[in-house]
């Protein structure tokens, strides 16, 4: 399968970063702290932004202590914190035109694992702190669209969660799953790959070919 598109919008952990220990240890805390089994929290938090799972488990809590507390455990820790395979090879190429990170994360958060995963921090990068509403919201990936000057339908999206991958076909755009955080069935897209090795980016003049080799492309059914 080829795909063409103008840009190329990644989300950032589990899809462009592997942060699961760093995100399941701080999650584990306040988990305990509340008595939450932990697992419930993990199976919403996954592309979720920190205020809406704290919000969904603790609703009409004030969160702004345990919201600072977990920013300041997940910027302090950068253990285990990697890129995920083949990401730094396609993003190296998306470099040469128009990218973004669209992530849930704060910036200060995303910078700091951008920069420990040895990935490049693009000139769009949409956090949580630029959007009134997060994931599956469409807001975050038509926000980096318009900060792009590129045409919703014009872009491809990568994307590891539901809600991420909602959000991208909310947007009007294209998404392309990984199969890097939960299983295919709860990715809710037409196309997944199992990460970054699966595919073969190609800048051109007005965007990108996105190459999907046959052993990497699983149809959603």
């Amino acid at each position: 399968m080829k795909v063409q598109c103008a840009a190329v919008l990644f989300d950032m952990d589990g899809t462009l970063v592997d942060s699961t220990a760093v995100v399941e240890r701080c999650w584990e805390r306040w988990s305990l702290q509340h008595g939450i089994p932990l697992a419930d929290v993990l199976r919403f938090s996954h592309g979720r932004p920190t205020l809406q799972t704290m919000e969904h488990f603790r609703h009409g809590e004030d969160h702004s202590r345990d919201a600072a507390e977990m920013l300041q455990s997940e910027v302090g820790e950068t253990d285990g914190v990697a890129a995920i395979a083949g990401a730094n090879a396609a993003v190296l190429a998306c470099a040469q035109g128009k990218w973004a990170v669209v992530t849930s994360a704060p910036r200060e958060l995303a910078e700091v694992r951008l920069k420990a995963a040895g990935i490049p921090i693009p000139e769009v990068l949409v956090s949580v702190e630029q959007v009134q509403r997060g994931k599956p919201d469409p807001e975050s990936f038509l926000r980096a669209a318009e900060l792009l000057n590129v045409a919703p339908a014009d872009c491809l999206v990568f994307e590891d969660t539901g809600p991420g991958v909602e959000a991208g076909l909310r947007a009007g755009m294209q998404v392309i799953g990984l199969l890097t955080t939960v299983a295919r069935d709860q990715l809710g897209c037409e196309h997944v790959i199992r990460d970054f090795r699966d595919i073969r980016v190609t800048p051109h003049e007005t965007g990108f070919e996105v190459e999907v080799s046959e052993a990497g492309l699983s149809s959603q059914m």
